[in-house]
């Protein structure tokens, strides 16, 4: 269990309060909309309603406290800016901060956010790579050229096994997991047979998974 001092408390910020309560962590939430406030309260720790580009404010909840400071204001890049700067002078761990735009990212990560998010940047690029596929059913982007897919197997696979594909030799991609019914199966080996119900988890290259799977 993490304490995380979450800051801004729109669509963006309420879905990692919401999610942050799920998995467990302590949350304090900050935001100057006294509605917002209410309405985050069952899911955080606690809650204030302030000011977080106020010196004295921000240094009442005490930074040093907290494992992760998270910035999710949106709308105003100035506040956010200056909110971030403000986190790291006065020794936050570790401060991730929200960016629309790639100029924003480079000031943010210059003032003292550790990492940088790009909530819509993201989920555009994944569903565009996600819809404008028949295979793709989901994926995680590890680095700038690896991925991990998870994909149904093309119809030419059906009925044959992980060895008589030999994807590995083929295309230098693994095969991780296979899915059937909600379950996932870690123990692939050569042996196993594909069906028409699974679906896999792969591993590899971006480019080399896009044209084994024609992505």
């Amino acid at each position: 269990m993490k304490s995380i001092l979450l800051i801004g408390l729109g669509r963006f910020g309420r879905h990692i309060a919401t999610k942050l309560n799920e998995l467990g962590h302590e949350v304090m939430a900050v935001d100057h909309n006294e509605e917002r406030i209410n309405d985050i309260l069952p899911f955080v720790t606690s809650a204030e309603i302030g000011d977080s580009t106020n010196e004295d404010f921000l240094r009442s909840l005490g930074i040093g406290n907290y494992d992760v400071c998270i910035v999710a204001i949106a709308n105003d890049f100035q506040s956010s800016l200056e909110t971030t700067s403000l986190l790291k002078e006065m020794g936050a761990k570790m401060v991730v901060s929200r960016a629309e735009r790639d100029v924003q990212a480079k000031f943010l990560l210059r003032n003292g956010a550790d990492e940088v998010v790009y909530p819509e940047k993201q989920v555009a690029k994944w569903a565009a790579i996600r819809y404008s596929s028949d295979h793709l059913l989901n994926y995680v982007e590890l680095d700038d050229t690896h991925s991990i897919f998870e994909v149904t197997p093309p119809q030419s696979w059906i009925g044959k096994s992980v060895g008589q594909i030999d994807i590995r030799k083929r295309y230098n991609i693994n095969i991780m997991a296979v899915k059937e019914n909600g379950k996932m199966n870690m123990n692939v080996t050569p042996d196993t047979v594909l069906t028409q119900n699974v679906t896999m988890l792969v591993l590899g290259e971006y480019k080399a998974l896009q044209k084994c799977f024609h992505i």
